[in-house]
């Protein structure tokens, strides 16, 4: 079984910065697998914001965070997600997961899920 341990996280300012962290322990059934990060702001469904494919370092990313987020692999099991550019609409709690990191950037894709870490981007 997967275990997906996040860090980071708080209170930023608007046009601020932050960085999350992940990393991965227990069983990998995949032998091509990604990890990445789905996110859920107050009263709104969850959304996928990126994701990478661990082998090939291919990253995908949500029209909205393009280009102000960057998603990289540290190690064979950490990914670490830096944050520019903050806006308040980027509020919410932010989900480590792994599974199947593919374009669409789907729910179902993604197995195993981290507990969840705030990030609130207010003045």
């Amino acid at each position: 079984q997967v275990q997906l341990v996040e860090s980071g996280g708080g209170l930023v300012q608007p046009g601020g910065s932050l960085r999350l962290s992940c990393t991965a322990s227990g069983g990998f059934p995949l032998n091509d697998f990604g990890m990445g990060w789905f996110r859920q702001a107050p009263g709104k469904e969850r959304e996928g914001v990126s994701c990478i494919n661990m082998r090939s370092g291919h990253t995908v990313y949500q029209p909205s965070v393009k280009g102000r987020f960057t998603l990289s692999s540290v190690n064979s099991k950490t990914v670490s997600l830096q944050m520019s550019g903050l806006k308040p609409e980027d509020t919410g709690v932010y989900f480590c997961v792994l599974g199947n990191c593919w374009e669409r950037l789907w729910r179902a894709d993604f197995g195993s899920w981290g507990r969840g870490t705030q990030v609130t981007v207010s003045s």
